[in-house]
Parts: C-alpha cells; sequence; structure tokens
C-alpha cells in the first residue's frame, strides 16, 4: 500500500469516532493491528491498538502515545495508521487494563 498519497489527519481529527477501528499497518505494511479506544486529546493523548489475535479473539490491548502512529485518509475516506513498531515490539508492551 502505498501511504505517501493518503492524506494525513490534522491534530483536531484525532478523536475517537474518527480513530476507533482503525486498522494499523508495521513498518513492513503488515496488519499488526486494530485501534480499540482513545483515551485524552491532543499530542499526550493515548490509542489503545488490539495486537495479534484473530477478529478480535485473543487480541492483547496495549497502549501507545498518538504520536508514535501517523494517521491519515486513503482514497476511499478510510482512516488508518502507520507505525515504526513491528508487532512483537507492541506485543512486548504491557497490556492495557480498562
Amino acid at each position: 500500500m502505498d501511504h505517501s498519497k493518503h492524506t494525513p489527519l490534522r491534530p483536531e481529527e484525532l478523536t475517537s469516532a474518527n480513530l476507533e477501528g482503525a486498522n494499523v499497518y508495521g513498518p513492513d505494511d503488515s496488519h499488526i493491528g486494530d485501534v480499540s479506544h482513545f483515551h485524552g486529546t491532543g499530542p499526550s493523548a493515548q490509542v489503545v491498538v488490539d495486537v495479534g489475535g484473530f477478529l478480535g479473539i485473543g487480541a492483547k490491548p496495549v497502549a501507545l502515545p498518538v504520536a508514535n502512529l501517523n494517521f491519515m485518509r486513503d482514497e476511499s475516506g478510510n482512516v488508518h495508521a502507520t507505525t515504526t513498531m513491528t508487532k512483537d515490539q507492541l506485543t512486548d508492551l504491557p497490556e492495557h487494563r480498562h
């Protein structure tokens, strides 16, 4: 997937409504998780990503600063994110507890 043609989200677009359910892609462009929820606002916000599992079963929720993800819209308007972290690096993070 060529993310260079996608439109980055503006800071005011970083909201639960826009981000929840977004696919997250790792450095090799593989799908590594999905945004399950979003805490806070602005640059200090936290994004909870469900990593691994299958159809949400067995996935591990981990929290990341929103700055660790690059959120964008594709040509169809679908929001997704890229990160420089690998699936293994995300899986190694402590589990996020609600």
